[in-house]
This record gives C-alpha cells, structure tokens and sequence, in this order.
C-alpha cells in the first residue's frame, strides 16, 4: 500500500472504532477495509504509535484479537467534571403546552394531543421523553393500539408537586373563559 492509501485506512479504521464504541474484532475491521489480518495489524499497530506520540486524549487499545477506541487515563479527570454538569433542558411554550395537556388528560395519545393543540405534537412529545417528564403510560385497546403518555416522578420533582391531584385547577368561569376564546380564534380563522 502506498502513504495515501495507509492514510485513507487508517481514516476508516478510525472511524470504525469510534463509531462502534466498543471492541471490534481483528477479522471484521479487515472484512471492512478488505485487507489480510496480518496487514490490518500492522496498520493498527501504527495507529496505536500515532495516537502515543501525538499526545492525543484517545487512544486504541487491544483486547485479544480485538481493538477499541478509547479515552486516555489522563483525561478522566476532565471528563468527570463535564458529565458531572447537570444537563439543562429548556422548555419552550410549545413543549409547557403539550406537557400541560399530558398533564391534565392523562393518560393520552399523541392524537388527542394534536386534536387539542391543532397541530402536529410528535417532537414535542419525543423531546420530552427524552427529557424525562413524560413516558409511555400504555397502549389504547383499539386498532394500531396507539401509545398512552403519561408524566412522570421527574415531572413531579421538577414542578414541585406532591402528586398529579396537587395539579392547580382553573375555576368554571375561567375555563368557560379560555373556551369562548378558543372559539372566537377557531371563527376568525375561518373567515379569513
């Protein structure tokens, strides 16, 4: 192999092992960059040199007959600060809104949701999953059995309430309110 052609597979070699995130067998990183195992060797032998030298903060390890991607010892340190951060996740109108309905309506689907919200609800949905506050709370007994949400204990935490009856409500007036409004919006949007 020519230098261009060590460097273009040391670049998948690299790729490979950080996007697998674990050990990766000698065999099958050579079935990938279709060279003999012996080859594939070498070339990580040099990659293990490169990143010594370089004075990098990964680094690749061999494992048997397998090799992994991974941090430097000497990194731990800063790592540990970083992940220790909490993570803050911001809530925009659009996820306060859809979380208010799951709140209140529980358990729903993401169909109510939309009906309620008129508009499509499934980011928002997803992101705040993915943050904790909302998680599947079943599945409806029709067809396509669609999926249940409901809050969680982290909903809870975060909102600082006891349990889903400590829930403000709105007074009838309010609400009757809040319904006149939605139909005055629903009327001028038609008319237009």
């Amino acid at each position: 192999m020519d230098k261009t052609s060590i460097k273009k597979t040391k670049g998948i070699i690299e790729a490979i092992l950080f996007t697998m995130g674990e050990s990766v067998e000698l065999s099958k990183i050579a079935g990938a960059i279709e060279c003999d195992e012996n080859t594939t060797k070498d070339i990580i032998q040099s990659m293990i040199k490169d990143y010594k030298d370089a004075g990098r903060g990964i680094q690749i390890i061999e494992l048997g007959n397998a090799y992994q991607m991974c941090t430097k010892k000497e990194a731990y340190e800063a790592l540990i600060k970083i992940a220790r951060q909490p993570k803050k996740h911001v809530l925009t109108d659009v996820l306060l809104e859809t979380l208010s309905i799951i709140a209140y309506k529980q358990p729903v689907t993401k169909l109510e949701i939309e009906k309620i919200r008129g508009v499509s609800s499934s980011h928002a949905v997803n992101k705040l999953v993915e943050f904790g506050l909302v998680e599947e709370a079943g599945r409806l007994d029709v067809p396509g059995k669609p999926i249940l949400f409901g809050t969680t204990e982290e909903f809870l935490r975060r909102f600082s309430v006891q349990s889903l009856e400590s829930l403000p409500t709105i007074e009838s007036e309010r609400m009757e309110h809040f319904k006149e409004e939605a139909e005055d919006e629903v009327h001028l949007k038609l008319d237009v």
